[in-house]
């Protein structure tokens, strides 16, 4: 595909979503597909090889969840090749995003992302969560395809704010999951619809220490 196919697929993509990006964010999403794609040739960073494949399950889906961001700060945890992280990164400047892997190779590739991308708001932190003590909290903390939701607590529960938000992105909604989780944790489910994912079930489950409407 080339780029200017990909730049189509990602804007018909967030036009699907109903969603706007900033000035030239759809170009930068564009240069991050391409960079993965040939990232991949040489090392294996993603499953999915081909850059106008990864339209739907990598960019779209990533910012599916825009809406559900809250305040300024975001750690994304297992990044792996930077996502939901970069995308959100990329459609929200203003915000500040962490994202945080403990692979070296697919860290080494944000960071390379966050240089050719000209991205100041975005830090790459090679540590596991259970490990990364920053002294700070953040506003939101997300993961995709990490661990259970009860999991992601017991990893992320001291990087989490005060009224601050877990964002865990699943396929089909977790019943299970939800019921093993703390007593103290509230949590509240929205089904995403991801243009060209129609065909997946897609959750996102937020869990907060404070009531959620």
């Amino acid at each position: 595909m080339t780029g200017n196919s990909l730049l189509t697929s990602i804007e018909a993509g967030i036009a699907g979503l109903g969603q706007s990006l900033p000035d030239g964010a759809s170009e930068q999403l564009v240069t991050l597909l391409e960079e993965l794609e040939r990232w991949n040739r040489r090392m294996n960073l993603t499953a999915i090889k081909v850059a106008g494949d990864m339209v739907a399950p990598h960019v779209v889906d990533s910012l599916s969840v825009r809406p559900h961001l809250t305040g300024a700060s975001t750690l994304d945890i297992g990044t792996g090749a930077g996502f939901p992280g970069l995308p959100l990164a990329i459609a929200e400047p203003e915000r500040a995003f962490t994202l945080l892997d403990s692979n070296a190779r697919k860290i080494g590739f944000v960071q390379h992302m966050i240089g050719t991308l000209r991205l100041s708001n975005v830090t790459a932190v090679r540590a596991r969560a259970e490990d990364y003590a920053p002294g700070y909290g953040f506003d939101t903390v997300i993961a995709r395809a990490v661990t259970t939701v009860a999991g992601l607590i017991d990893l992320s529960a001291h990087l989490i704010n005060e009224g601050g938000v877990l964002l865990a992105l699943k396929g089909k909604r977790p019943d299970e999951e939800l019921e093993a989780l703390p007593a103290d944790w509230t949590y509240r489910v929205t089904k995403l619809q991801v243009p060209g994912l129609d065909d997946h079930a897609r959750h996102v489950v937020a869990v907060s220490r404070r009531p959620l409407s």
